[in-house]
């Protein structure tokens, strides 16, 4: 056979040469940072993940790695520090998980006597909810391997964190604020953690969590013998600097092109001055039967989710529940909650709240106020169009109010191939 002219996809593993690797990088937008050597996955089959962790892959149906997963897993089951930086949706969780377990199935389980000395591993998340969703994710492995697992977060009793971690753990999944409380009282200590991973380290200093982290990564032992992988969708200066002081020789990943919004989502944008045109707008788009449920609206202001959710429930056919800032985790997580199992159609949520949250099959997504950065446009957006689904986001925009993020907007929604940018926009004297 001449696998030469053969496609990486068709050839066997010891046929591929460098230009099929930099063709399957290319294939799945995988960039990469440092002196990479591990080339990434083909399959599943073909790595060095544990058998016992494939056959769960199997069992739970993952089919093909994603990109990060296919760039990430080969470089930290080597033991080597990783940089990802990728969307939130990309299959993150599942390329710090297969790595860490595959590590700590080789060391003996926590005992009577190796209990006090803390976890193995640690996975620090910004919020409650995420670290919630890691949780999920990774009891379905760590279940099945007979590994323990438990979280620490906020908006519970420290008993009841006291009385997860007094049998002793193997991964604990934690914010930082609350893990620090169990720090402090002596509730917990992290002696044998050789296992660090942070994930969305931008919405964590975005949440004003740097001091902590930087508390945290000084009391773990040192970084020279410890493996860390941290995940971030941006790279703000202070993220480097985090990089910098406690990754050892880190590996970076880099998936898709960092500045441009999801290629899922067909962006639209509308100008519409007073706030009687835009909700007469939204209305007509909601009883439009052009998308259905769940629908996210993102504003600003805490005060602009009240007002509309009551205009929403009087005048479409549509009921909504709201979160922001005011509202403790329990009311946050009963909102969630309620949309995924379709009591409510429509969540309405400022970007504090709304960062992170994981609603499968987002048909639309509505910006009633445009974020005041691009970044955040750009997460706002993110939460529809995933696992390979196509989305919709709407923004209204304001002719003067707008004017500081209309340069990057027009930007991005002409890099993109599923949308048009109007004449209006185009035009405009701050675009």
């Amino acid at each position: 056979i001449n696998w030469n002219s053969k496609h990486w996809s068709e050839k066997p593993l010891n046929e591929m040469t460098d230009r099929d690797w930099r063709i399957l990088k290319e294939d799945f937008e995988i960039n990469s940072k440092g002196n990479i050597v591990e080339k990434p996955l083909r399959s599943w089959s073909e790595s060095k993940i544990n058998t016992e962790i494939l056959k769960i892959l199997k069992l739970l149906n993952y089919r093909d790695p994603t990109p990060i997963q296919r760039a990430a897993i080969p470089i930290a089951i080597n033991r080597k520090d990783v940089l990802g930086i990728a969307e939130t949706g990309s299959g993150k969780t599942l390329s710090y998980i297969i790595p860490l377990l595959t590590y700590l199935l080789t060391l003996p389980r926590v005992n009577y006597h190796t209990k006090n000395d803390g976890p193995y591993a640690l996975v620090l998340a910004p919020t409650r909810e995420l670290a919630q969703q890691i949780e999920k994710e990774c009891s379905k492995f760590c279940h099945r391997l007979r590994i323990k697992l438990t979280s620490v977060v906020g908006g519970y009793k420290l008993e009841s964190n006291s009385f997860n971690l007094s049998n002793g753990v193997e991964v604990l999944i934690a914010t930082p604020g609350r893990l620090l409380d169990c720090i402090d009282r002596k509730i917990l200590v992290l002696n044998q953690c050789y296992y660090l991973i942070i994930d969305e380290a931008d919405r964590m200093i975005d949440l004003g969590f740097e001091s902590q982290v930087s508390k945290i990564l000084e009391i773990l032992p040192k970084y020279q013998k410890r493996t860390s992988m941290m995940y971030t969708a941006t790279m703000p200066p202070t993220i480097k600097k985090l990089v910098k002081n406690y990754l050892n020789n880190s590996n970076t990943i880099i998936i898709g092109n960092l500045d441009k919004a999801v290629d899922s989502v067909e962006q639209k944008v509308e100008f519409l001055n007073t706030e009687e045109q835009k909700n007469r707008r939204l209305i007509s788009i909601l009883n439009s039967n052009n998308y259905y449920p769940p629908i996210i609206i993102f504003v600003n202001y805490k005060k602009t989710c009240e007002n509309l959710s009551t205009i929403i429930n009087e005048k479409s056919r549509f009921k909504s529940t709201i979160i922001h800032g005011s509202k403790n985790q329990d009311q946050r997580e009963l909102a969630i909650t309620n949309l995924k199992q379709g009591k409510f159609d429509i969540l309405i949520a400022t970007d504090v709240a709304g960062r992170g949250i994981d609603i499968p099959d987002v048909s639309l997504v509505i910006n009633y106020q445009m974020s005041r950065t691009i970044e955040d446009y750009i997460h706002r957006i993110g939460r529809t169009g995933r696992a390979g689904k196509l989305g919709t986001a709407i923004t209204f925009l304001h002719n003067k109010d707008d004017n500081d993020v209309l340069y990057d907007l027009k930007n991005m929604v002409l890099k993109s191939s599923l949308s048009k940018c109007p004449d209006e926009l185009r035009r405009h004297p701050a675009a």
